[in-house]
């Protein structure tokens, strides 16, 4: 049974686009009613939850449940790209959370409280900033980052007190609450007001940011009126005298977040058999690009996501004038997360889409003790790069529909017109060998390397050609008889060899992404062997001669010894 339910969740999370991972069940006391998902969708959210297991005897009422519903109690999932179901779920169980009217102040835990003499535990607290993404980079590294444009809920929320009457004698005072509200709401940039609306305890704010690294501080002004009402009382009348006391009080709760506006900076190429290189890098972490209109052919890097709930708001507070009890939250906001995967790099179609030539980045150690409670994806155990540049080999690019994605959900960079000088130059190299001297134990060659089109000479000793697309980049090489050696500025090495034969030298051309022109590998061969000259042949005779020098010697003193002993072969009689 259980084997039959990992089959069918597979091939549902495979038909979601998602990578088998970790799901986890709706936290207990959250409706999961009218929030925009299906059930299935909705079980995927949970990755903070304990898992507990996956067989129905664990849970009687698991029976009329799914397989992912299923697995929800025992799994995580993790998603290619960024899902949109966080966000869903946030917008809509927002609305659930309700004030608590005038005599008590409902608030998470982490609230900052605010007092002033008739406002009590007045509070403005950010709820949720979609759409975002929490990208877990580095164990001391783990921003919020948001898009250009989006919106920030909030939670505003205070009790009222009102003074007890006063009696003095003849004089009585007496309070009464006239009005109440949240007058007004903000959002600020750091110092700049970006957003505001009419008071509401639950506020969307929709913004538009343009500092790269900005504190977002949500604030609200709460106002109170009361009337005083004293009565004074004489022999045969009571004057009562009115006055009204008006009281505001700011709250506010801030929040850092980076605004992630996707540039792409993309390099390409064209190899000679037709095939087409894409490089492109961001200087911040995105999930990847597709090459083709259809989007069927695409490149992803290290980044993968899950979602989970913003646990601060597990638990809300209600604050009275004498006691503070506590309540399961109503809603909970779901975050993306974003984390380098040990799957690593990949593309799309897996077995014959795009190869992957090259990936750099910065060398980052591993987030996964940062992740959180109960987090069970595929997150790298060590050191990793971070892939901020994919470069790519296809047969079919679409170069004017290159489409890039970021971690945050729909913030992608669309390339319509590359930069001219984002064309690289890949062109044919000629190499050449010749034997220029020799002798009997050793061969003197010369390496000429040369541009195949214009014959310029490719000097293989120079940085000239270098380019900052990364720091992990050669300059190419050519290997000959187990040795390393460059060209000079003319194109030429000068190498010698000791063992004779067939002797190939290969040329191993840097990459594209770190020269241009950059130049194709090429290979070229030169025989050569002692007996190739007149001083090799005698050096042969002369080793030849020492070689049957002992034979002769003992033929000689046989014979000598034949004829001591009267012995005349037969072959040397006369006929």
């Amino acid at each position: 049974m259980v084997h039959h339910e990992l089959s069918t969740l597979l091939t549902v999370v495979l038909a979601s686009g998602l990578v088998a991972g970790s799901i986890a069940a709706i936290p207990p006391g959250v409706d999961d009613e009218e929030n925009g998902l299906t059930d299935n969708e909705t079980a995927l959210l949970w990755s903070h939850d304990q898992d507990s297991g996956t067989r129905n005897s664990q849970n009687p009422a698991a029976s009329d449940r799914s397989a992912v519903q299923q697995l929800a109690n025992g799994t995580d999932a993790t998603f290619k790209r960024p899902p949109d179901t966080a966000a869903t779920w946030t917008r809509n169980d927002f609305r659930d959370l309700a004030a608590g009217g005038t005599s008590s102040s409902v608030h998470p835990r982490h609230a900052t409280l605010e007092d002033g003499r008739f406002i009590k535990d007045g509070h403005a607290t950010v709820f949720a900033v979609h759409p975002s993404t929490r990208g877990h980079i580095a164990p001391d590294n783990k921003p919020l980052y948001v898009a250009p444009s989006g919106a920030v809920r909030g939670f505003v929320d205070y009790r009222v007190h009102v003074p007890e009457g006063d009696p003095h004698g003849n004089i009585t005072t007496e309070w009464e609450l006239s009005n109440h509200e949240v007058e007004s709401v903000r959002l600020q940039s750091d110092d700049e007001t970006i957003a505001r609306t009419s008071g509401s305890h639950t506020p969307v704010l929709d913004y538009q940011l343009e500092d790269r690294s900005p504190t977002l501080t949500f604030e609200a002004t709460i106002s109170v009126t009361l009337t005083r009402i004293t009565r004074i009382d004489r022999e045969n009348e009571t004057e009562v005298r009115q006055t009204e006391r008006t009281e505001t009080l700011t709250v506010s709760d801030s929040i850092p977040v980076e605004t992630y506006d996707l540039h792409a900076y993309p390099y390409s190429v064209t190899y000679p058999s037709g095939d087409t290189g894409v490089a492109i890098f961001q200087p911040r972490p995105w999930q990847g690009y597709s090459l083709t209109d259809s989007g069927n052919s695409r490149v992803r890097g290290v980044w993968r996501f899950y979602t989970a709930r913003d646990r601060s708001w597990d638990i809300l507070a209600w604050s009275t004038a004498t006691d503070t009890t506590t309540t399961a939250s109503d809603a909970l906001p779901v975050y993306v997360h974003a984390y380098p995967s040990q799957i690593g790099p990949r593309t799309e179609p897996v077995r014959n889409g795009p190869d992957i030539i090259d990936t750099w980045g910065f060398e980052r150690s591993t987030p996964a003790e940062q992740l959180g409670e109960h987090i069970n994806v595929d997150v790298v155990d060590q050191s990793y790069t971070t892939t901020y540049g994919v470069a790519v080999r296809a047969d079919a690019v679409n170069r004017e529909g290159l489409e890039v994605n970021g971690i945050v959900r729909g913030v992608n960079a669309d390339i319509v017109d590359l930069n001219p000088n984002s064309e690289r130059h890949l062109r044919r190299s000629n190499l050449s060998l010749e034997r220029i001297n020799h002798n009997n134990s050793a061969a003197t060659l010369r390496i000429t390397l040369r541009d195949n089109r214009t014959g310029d000479p490719i000097d293989l000793q120079s940085d000239s050609r270098r380019s900052i697309l990364g720091d992990s980049v050669t300059r190419g090489y050519i290997t000959v008889a187990d040795q390393r050696v460059e060209t000079n500025e003319s194109g030429i090495a000068v190498v010698t060899v000791e063992q004779p034969g067939l002797v190939t030298a290969h040329y191993q051309p840097g990459s594209w992404l770190s020269q241009d022109p950059a130049y194709t590998g090429d290979t070229a061969t030169v025989r050569w062997h002692p007996l190739g000259t007149i001083g090799g042949w005698f050096s042969l005779l002369v080793a030849l001669g020492w070689r049957l020098l002992p034979f002769f010697v003992a033929l000689y003193a046989g014979r000598q010894l034949l004829q001591l002993l009267g012995y005349t072969p037969q072959f040397n009689h006369k006929r």
